[in-house]
């Protein structure tokens, strides 16, 4: 009989006030036990409307079916068959956005915990299951991919499963690309990133580290060294800023500085080589994952008062419901319907405090939501010695500098077609250096569409 429960099987946490103080992660998996119950909700539909909202299209029921017979290899089998970074997907994809918002479940209580049981798979396998890949045959094939974040590794895994030889060029010195610099460590575990992609090096994906492309070597020279294909992946590391007054004070950081600091530099640890200043009251300016990332690292550098500082409500905020909810157990004040005009410094330079004005939320923009508008005579100040910009990103305009007849918007971000082809034969693009600042599974999807029309252009050149 299947489980008719209205609610999910809750997913065991650390305490708010233990986990604020420390760097582990903070959801602690499914048990065996909890995730078949899970499974058990699963109406296993003809229709799988469920796929119909996975960017990378894993066929859920199935591998949920398989989790009800406690075969756990085989529901592993049918993730990896479209994912090559299930371990991942399962801890930051925000499935109530995509499958779970198709989930019928949903309908009448919550949906089936996706996500969850795609983690309690990935983990069961990475701890239980030492099986060496089956190389494919080689096709003759040579393919670059640019970037070794999410997008660049999906294309590349799936370009090596078919028998491309494959190189991915990474600027920085370990692979990985948002997931190692990005995402702290308390929501996405770095020994599990280097897990996944040690399993994309035995399948054949070759990854040379230290390289920038567009300094060290262009697009143009790649397919001169025999590449026959180019995938874009390189992301949107470019970080923006409001340009109100005060931004050049010691004490302000865009969210990436801070980020990659702490989570690629290991800036928390007591003997961390470039600590990173943090501030006794810090605002983070924004309203995305991003911005809780920031804000929740900095509680657990020492932080005594952490703010979010966004200029629409909570209903508007991009971030995930999840993330919000444990920022507010872990203490951050949340100061929506505000906005900075000015930072305040001291005669050293240091930022000594941040004034905002209040908002109201007037008709809605281009984007749907409401559009913030001042209130009048609202000026308050916020009493903060450091302050985080986490208002986006966009994409380096090195490799559109470098590289002739590459079509980009007035954004800086790579046009494609559909296919995920550049104006450019042969070069192919996707992630954020063509949407700007996403979600890691649709960039995921984006490299996963982009190795289709990689194997079609070659097949189409024999």
């Amino acid at each position: 009989m299947p489980n008719m429960s209205l609610e999910k099987n809750k997913m065991p946490h650390q305490d708010p006030n233990v986990r604020n103080k420390n760097f582990q992660e903070v959801a602690l998996g499914y048990t065996l036990e909890q995730a078949k119950d899970e499974a058990e909700r699963c109406l296993q539909c003809k229709h799988k409307p469920c796929v119909g909202g996975c960017p990378v299209a894993i066929d859920i029921p199935a591998f949920i079916q398989k989790i009800k017979e406690e075969d756990l290899e085989g529901a592993y089998e049918i993730i990896n068959r479209s994912s090559s970074l299930p371990a991942v997907c399962g801890r930051v994809c925000p499935q109530e956005t995509q499958c779970e918002a198709r989930c019928v479940r949903g309908i009448k209580g919550e949906p089936v915990a996706i996500g969850r049981l795609e983690r309690f798979v990935a983990d069961w396998h990475r701890l239980n299951v030492e099986k060496e890949p089956t190389l494919a045959p080689k096709n003759g094939h040579k393919v670059a991919v640019i970037g070794a974040g999410p997008a660049g590794l999906t294309c590349a895994g799936d370009l090596a499963k078919a028998g491309c030889e494959v190189t991915v060029f990474e600027a920085l010195h370990v692979a990985g690309g948002v997931l190692v610099y990005g995402i702290p460590e308390f929501r996405l575990p770095k020994a599990i990133v280097h897990d996944e992609i040690d399993k994309l090096k035995k399948i054949g994906v070759t990854i040379e580290t230290n390289t920038v492309v567009g300094k060290a070597v262009s697009i143009d020279e790649l397919f001169e060294e025999g590449y026959e294909a180019v995938f874009v992946g390189s992301g949107a590391g470019l970080p923006r800023f409001m340009g109100i007054p005060g931004e050049n004070f010691n004490g302000v950081f865009s969210a990436n500085e801070f980020l990659t600091r702490i989570n690629l530099m290991k800036a928390y640890r007591e003997d961390a080589p470039t600590p990173v200043h943090h501030g006794k009251n810090v605002a983070v300016v924004g309203g995305g994952n991003v911005a809780m990332d920031a804000a929740r690292c900095a509680k657990r550098l020492g932080a005594e008062n952490v703010y979010i500082v966004y200029r629409r409500s909570l209903d508007e905020m991009p971030a995930r419901k999840e993330e919000v909810e444990h920022a507010m157990e872990e203490g951050i004040i949340f100061k929506v319907l505000c906005n900075p005009v000015e930072i305040m410094g001291n005669e050293n330079k240091f930022v000594s405090g941040l004034k905002c004005v209040e908002m109201e939320l007037g008709e809605p923009d281009e984007s749907g939501r409401r559009k913030p508008v001042v209130k009048e005579n609202s000026e308050f100040l916020l009493d903060v010695d450091c302050v985080i910009m986490s208002i986006g990103t966009s994409p380096n305009p090195l490799i559109k500098n470098t590289t002739k007849g590459l079509e980009t918007n007035r954004h800086g971000c790579i046009v494609t077609e559909e296919s995920g082809l550049t104006s450019r034969e042969g070069v192919y693009a996707g992630g954020d250096a063509v949407t700007g600042a996403a979600t890691v599974i649709l960039a995921m999807g984006a490299g996963k569409n982009a190795a289709h029309s990689i194997l079609e252009y070659l097949k189409n050149k024999e």
